[in-house]
């Protein structure tokens, strides 16, 4: 949630996003707490230059978080125990993936051009396990309610669900489903149902709680979400 640091509006207060237009030592202190919080040192946890895309990026043991945050990318994978990974959001859906077993894991920022794209999907691939295995949890972002669009992006969403509804077109205007598209594309790569989890919240409707980037009009903080990897039992 956005509560919790020490940024001032429109930033308030936990904005954990550089170049957004925040103070960077507050961001410095509230990414502090954002480590503390998960008992991570904050050299690391790894977030990249995000750019709506399928790129999937693995860290390496040599990696270091500033140059991976250099990287474009949409996709992180660890499989070293204590390094974390995370999804930057104000909107869009982090998506936070687990394969019990290993302890490996990943985080994915999947907006509608990335989900369209097949994110998700590539992320799954990526971590080379039985997909069976895994467990996936979609943090908050825009809501079905909330997320206005356009014919053509309305298209693209469905042709990149098949059967599944992820379009709401009972309004004047149609609405996506963003929840309901990286659901049918887990489904698709064999995560369980049981495995899949969604945490709810709408960024947009909730300006207490979350940022968003849609309602602000680009005047506002950023979210992370982050899972660490564990060291295999």
């Amino acid at each position: 949630m956005r509560t919790g640091g020490v940024s001032n509006p429109p930033y308030d207060t936990l904005n954990l996003g550089f170049h957004m237009g925040d103070d960077p030592d507050s961001v410095l202190e509230n990414r502090k707490r954002f480590c503390r919080a998960l008992e991570l040192a904050e050299d690391r946890l790894f977030e990249q230059r995000q750019v709506h895309g399928t790129i999937v990026r693995e860290v390496g043991a040599g990696d270091a978080t500033r140059a991976v945050a250099d990287e474009q990318g949409d996709a992180l994978i660890s499989r070293i125990a204590g390094v974390g990974v995370a999804a930057r959001t104000a909107d869009c859906v982090p998506v936070l993936i687990a394969h019990p077993p290993s302890g490996e894991v990943a985080a994915v920022h999947a907006g509608w051009r990335g989900a369209v794209a097949g994110v998700v999907s590539c992320a799954v691939e990526a971590l080379h396990h039985e997909a069976s295995e895994l467990v996936a949890a979609m943090g908050p972002h825009i809501r079905v309610g909330a997320f206005e669009i356009g014919e053509e992006v309305a298209v693209e969403m469905e042709r990149a669900a098949g059967s599944a509804i992820v379009v709401d077109r009972t309004a004047k205007k149609p609405h996506g489903d963003l929840a309901a598209l990286i659901r049918q594309q887990l489904r698709s790569a064999g995560v369980p149902h049981e495995g899949i989890d969604d945490i709810g919240g709408c960024t947009h409707r909730d300006a207490v709680q979350f940022f968003s980037h849609r309602r602000e009009r680009g005047s506002t903080g950023r979210h992370l979400s982050a899972i660490v990897t564990r060291v295999a039992r």
